[in-house]
């Protein structure tokens, strides 16, 4: 799926906002991450293909070809129901028919957590031996950056909840760059650091659950350990 079918209106986002004051969680700590300070996520994908000497590339959401356009990968696809990259259609739908095998497949579509794992599981699929999938908005600062539905015009989505899920798998290695929003680093190899904490629903962890434990949930990695990971 692609994020930018789903932006609401300012009044609507307030709205959603003030029903979420009402009803919502009520935690508003929040986490000093300071963005400008770290890399770009395209900076990142490009540095990971040229160290890699990767050829294909998958881009899953492609609004305005924000990062798209900015990849240097030979042989690159974007899926994107509205607009940007190559084929226009649901990410669902591309991988029900998809036959083509990618070294580096970055998904930055719908932010909603059941969306993204289906994304992750099916990129898993499609993913060359040695290849690297990366996932966009893994690490919101505030309660507001993360409410379903969305809240506030900066928005992460729960792909946080993703992440964690694929934590506790055993197939895949999966850990969280500290950069542009938070990036999702997995590999498809048998899981090195395996969270075993007993989540009965991951969907239905809280903001504060994250706050208290998003160091040990999220697997956390500065941008130099990752390039140390990829090595």
């Amino acid at each position: 799926m692609s994020l930018n079918q789903y932006i609401p209106s300012r009044l609507v986002l307030l709205f959603r906002r003030l029903k979420f004051y009402i009803l919502g969680e009520k935690f508003y700590k929040k986490l000093n991450y300071d963005w400008h300070k770290h890399s770009h996520r395209f900076d990142i994908i490009n540095n990971i293909i040229k160290h890699k000497k990767y050829n294909s590339y998958l881009e899953i959401g492609c609004q305005a070809d924000v990062s798209f356009k900015k990849i240097l990968a030979p042989d690159k696809i974007g899926v994107d129901p509205m607009d940007g990259g190559t084929h226009r259609m649901t990410s669902d739908d591309f991988f029900k028919t998809n036959q083509k095998m990618f070294d580096l497949i970055f998904i930055d579509g719908l932010h909603e957590y059941s969306q993204v794992l289906r994304d992750i599981k099916n990129s898993v699929n499609f993913l060359n031996k040695d290849g690297i999938i990366l996932v966009h908005d893994c690490l919101p600062a505030k309660i507001w950056h993360q409410t379903m539905p969305q809240t506030h015009s900066s928005w992460n989505g729960d792909v946080w909840k993703a992440i964690v899920e694929c934590r506790t798998l055993k197939n895949i290695d999966t850990y969280t760059c500290v950069a542009d929003q938070g990036l999702g680093i997995i590999f498809n190899k048998k899981n090195t650091k395996l969270l075993e904490d007993e989540i009965r629903d991951f969907k239905k962890l809280t903001f504060k659950d994250y706050y208290q434990n998003h160091n040990k949930y999220m697997n956390l990695i500065d941008e130099n350990e990752l390039y140390n990971l990829i090595k």
